[in-house]
C-alpha cells in the first residue's frame, strides 16, 4: 500500500514541477463546504463522493422528507391533514432515531417563520 502512496505523490510532484497544475479552476482557493453540518464527520469524504455520482443516502432523503413535511405542517389549516404530516414526520423520526440519526425537531412556529421567508425570496 505505500507503494502506492510513494507513487502518487511522485507523480503529483512531477506534475507541479511541469507547470500542469497551475491555472486550474479554483485554484487557491479553499474547498466548497457543500456537505450537509448533519453528516457525521468520518462520513463527510463518502457522502460528497456519493453526492457528485448524484446519489442521496437514505439518512439525507429522510431528513429532506422531514424538513418538506414541517413546511407542509406550517402551511395547513386543516387538522386532519395536520395528523397526518405530523404522524408521517414523527415515524421519520423514529426511523432516523433507529439509525443513529439526528431527528428532525422543528418546532411549528419556527416552520412558519420559514415557510413565511422562503415565499418572500
Amino acid at each position: 500500500m505505500w507503494f502506492l502512496t510513494e507513487l502518487a505523490e511522485r507523480r503529483i510532484a512531477q506534475a507541479r514541477d511541469a507547470g500542469e497544475l497551475d491555472n486550474l479552476p479554483g485554484a487557491g482557493q479553499p474547498l466548497p463546504d457543500d456537505i450537509d453540518p448533519l453528516v457525521p464527520e468520518h462520513q463527510r469524504i463518502a457522502y460528497r463522493v456519493l453526492k457528485n455520482a448524484g446519489y442521496l443516502p437514505p439518512e439525507l432523503e429522510m431528513h429532506k422528507e422531514a424538513v418538506e413535511l414541517a413546511l407542509q405542517l406550517a402551511d395547513i389549516s386543516d387538522d386532519a391533514q395536520k395528523a397526518v404530516l405530523a404522524d408521517r414526520l414523527g415515524r421519520l423520526n423514529l426511523l432516523l432515531a433507529e439509525t443513529g440519526q439526528r431527528q428532525l425537531v422543528v418546532p411549528l412556529d419556527y416552520a412558519s417563520r420559514l415557510a413565511t421567508h422562503l415565499a418572500r425570496h
